[in-house]
C-alpha cells in the first residue's frame, strides 16, 4: 500500500468510525422523541422504561467480551460483527408489533452497540500516533453530544413525515456503508487465537453487571422494592467474589486483574466514571432547567449543550498536546477545574438566569469534558500492552456506562423526592402540574398565580441534582490525587 492509499484509507476509516459512534449514539435520544407514538401504537406504556433500560444493560454487558475479542481475534472482525448485529436488531425493532417484541430486539441492538464504541476507539489507537490519536478521539466522542441535540429534531421528523419504524430502519442504510467502508479500507494482519474464551470470568462479570444496573433501575422506580434491592446487592457482591477468583485462576482472563495493580489504570477509569455521571446530569437536566423554569422552546434547550459538543473537541486537541509534556494526574488536575467550574456554577445561580449564562456554562463544561475523555482513554491505552489494548478501551467504555446508567437513577430519585416534598408543602400544586410545566406547550395551561411556585419547586429539585453533581467532580479530584506521579504517557503501540 502506497503512503497517499494509506492515508486515504485512514481518513476514510476515521470517517466510518464516526458514522457507526454516531449511529449508535443518537439511538437512545431519537426513541425517546418517538417513545409517545410508538407507546400508543404498541399500546405498553408499563413496559415504556425498559425499551430504554434493556438497551443499556445488554451493552454494558456486551463491551468487556468484545474488548477481549477484538484484542484476541482482531479489531476488524469483532467490529463488523458488532454492527450487524446491532443493523439486525435495529430492523427487527423497526418490524416489532407489540412492546415485548421491541424489548427483546432492543436487546439484541444493545448486544451490537456495545462493540461499536470501544472497537471504535480501539482501532483509532491503532492507527493513529499519541498526539494525533486525542484529536480523533475527541471527534469521535463528540458524536454522541452532537447526537444529543440532532436526535430530538430528526426523531420528530421521521416521526411526523414516515412513522416510528423508520427510526430504527435508517440503521439499515447507514450500518450498510459503513461495514462496507470498515472491510474494503480497514487492512490489519490477521490474528491467531492462541486460548479459548474466558467462559466462566464472561458468566461471572454478565451477572454482575446485570444485578448492579437491574438495582439501579428499580431505584429509580416509585415506589422501590428494596427487597429486590437488596437481592441484587447480594448477587452482586457474591458474583464479583466469583468473577475475581475465576479471573485470577484464568490462563487468559477476561480482565486480567494485574490491571487494577496499576494506579494511573484505575484512578483514570475512576475518574471516567465519576465524570460520566456528572455529564449525564448536565445534558439531561439542563434542558429541564430552559424549559421548564425559563419557559423556552425544546429545540432552544437542545442548543443549550451545544457549545460543550463543538468545545468537546478542542479540548481533545489540546489533550493531545498535554499528554506530551503533563502526567495523566497533572492533566486532570487541569480538565476537573473547567467542570468544577461549571459544576459549582450550576449550584449557585438564581432559577431565571440567562439562557446565554448556560452557552457560557456548556462552553467550559465541554472543554473539560474533552481534557478528561480524551485523557482518560488515551492513558489506559497506553499503560498497559499493546496486546491489552482492547481489553483496556472497552473498560473505559464500560466505566463510562455505568456512571451515566447508575447515577441517573441516583438524580432521578433526588428529583423525584425534592419535588415531592416541595408539591406538599405548596398549596394547590400536584406532581401532574410539574408534569406540565416541563414541556412548554403544556406550561400554558397552569395558572399564573402557581407557575411562580410550580418553577421554584422545579429549581429546588435542579439544584439539588447538580449538588450531588459537584460531589461527584470533588471526589474526583480526590481519587486523582492518588495518581500523583510524574511520568509521563507514552505511545507503546509496536
Amino acid at each position: 500500500m502506497t503512503a497517499t492509499a494509506s492515508k486515504r484509507n485512514i481518513i476514510l476509516v476515521t470517517i466510518a468510525l464516526f458514522v457507526a459512534t454516531f449511529m449508535c449514539a443518537i439511538e437512545g435520544t431519537i426513541v425517546s422523541t418517538a417513545m409517545p407514538t410508538i407507546v400508543g401504537d404498541l399500546r405498553g406504556v408499563a413496559l415504556m422504561n425498559w425499551v430504554f433500560s434493556i438497551f443499556l444493560l445488554t451493552n454494558a454487558i456486551a463491551t468487556p467480551i468484545y474488548g477481549k475479542l477484538a484484542d484476541s481475534i482482531g479489531r476488524k472482525p469483532i467490529f463488523m460483527i458488532g454492527t450487524t448485529i446491532f443493523i439486525i436488531g435495529s430492523v427487527m425493532s423497526g418490524l416489532s408489533n407489540s412492546m415485548i417484541i421491541l424489548i427483546f430486539w432492543r436487546a439484541i441492538q444493545g448486544i451490537g452497540g456495545g462493540a461499536i464504541l470501544p472497537v471504535a476507539n480501539t482501532i483509532i489507537a491503532d492507527i493513529y500516533p499519541l498526539e494525533k490519536r486525542a484529536q480523533v478521539l475527541g471527534l469521535n466522542s463528540s458524536a454522541w453530544g452532537i447526537a444529543s441535540v440532532i436526535a430530538p429534531l430528526l426523531g420528530g421528523f421521521i416521526v411526523d413525515n414516515l412513522s416510528w419504524h423508520w427510526i430504527f430502519f435508517i440503521n439499515l442504510p447507514i450500518g450498510i456503508i459503513v461495514l462496507l467502508m470498515i472491510q474494503f479500507f480497514l487492512h490489519e494482519e490477521k490474528r491467531k487465537i492462541e486460548s479459548k474464551m474466558d467462559i466462566g470470568g464472561t458468566a461471572w462479570l454478565t451477572i454482575m453487571l446485570l444485578a448492579v444496573m437491574y438495582a439501579f433501575q428499580v431505584i429509580g422506580q416509585t415506589p422501590i422494592r428494596w427487597e429486590i434491592v437488596a437481592g441484587c446487592t447480594i448477587l452482586t457482591i457474591v458474583s464479583a467474589m466469583m468473577f475475581i477468583r475465576k479471573e485470577r485462576l484464568a490462563s487468559d482472563p477476561l480482565i486480567p486483574m494485574e490491571l487494577f495493580g496499576n494506579r494511573t489504570f484505575v484512578v483514570q477509569n475512576l475518574v471516567i466514571a465519576l465524570m460520566s455521571g456528572f455529564l449525564i446530569a448536565y445534558e439531561v437536566y439542563l434542558p429541564d432547567w430552559t424549559q421548564g423554569i425559563l419557559g423556552l422552546r425544546a429545540s432552544m434547550a437542545g442548543f443549550a449543550v451545544t457549545p460543550s459538543s463543538l468545545m468537546w473537541i478542542v479540548g481533545s486537541f489540546v489533550a493531545g498536546k498535554l499528554l506530551l509534556k503533563l502526567s495523566p494526574s497533572q492533566i486532570i488536575n487541569i480538565s476537573l477545574a473547567f467542570i468544577l467550574i461549571g459544576a459549582i456554577t450550576m449550584v449557585v445561580i438564581p432559577a431565571y438566569t440567562p439562557f446565554t449564562a448556560f452557552l457560557l456554562i456548556s462552553t467550559i463544561c465541554g472543554i473539560g469534558f474533552g481534557l478528561t475523555t480524551t485523557t482518560s482513554i488515551i492513558s489506559v491505552q497506553n499503560v498497559v500492552k499493546p496486546t491489552e489494548i482492547g481489553v483496556a478501551t472497552s473498560f473505559n467504555t464500560l466505566c463510562r456506562t455505568l456512571g451515566q446508567t447508575l447515577m441517573i437513577s441516583v438524580f432521578g430519585i433526588v428529583m423525584n423526592m425534592t419535588m415531592l416534598r416541595g408539591v406538599r408543602q405548596t398549596d394547590g400544586a400536584t406532581l401532574k402540574m410539574m408534569d406540565k410545566l416541563i414541556n412548554p406547550q403544556t406550561a400554558n395551561e397552569l395558572s399564573g398565580a402557581i407557575l411562580p411556585k410550580l418553577r421554584m419547586i422545579l429549581y429546588s429539585s435542579l439544584h439539588n441534582v447538580f449538588v450531588v453533581g459537584l460531589i461527584l467532580i470533588l471526589t474526583a479530584y480526590a481519587i486523582n490525587w492518588f495518581d500523583r506521579k510524574k511520568t509521563d504517557v507514552q505511545d507503546q503501540r509496536p
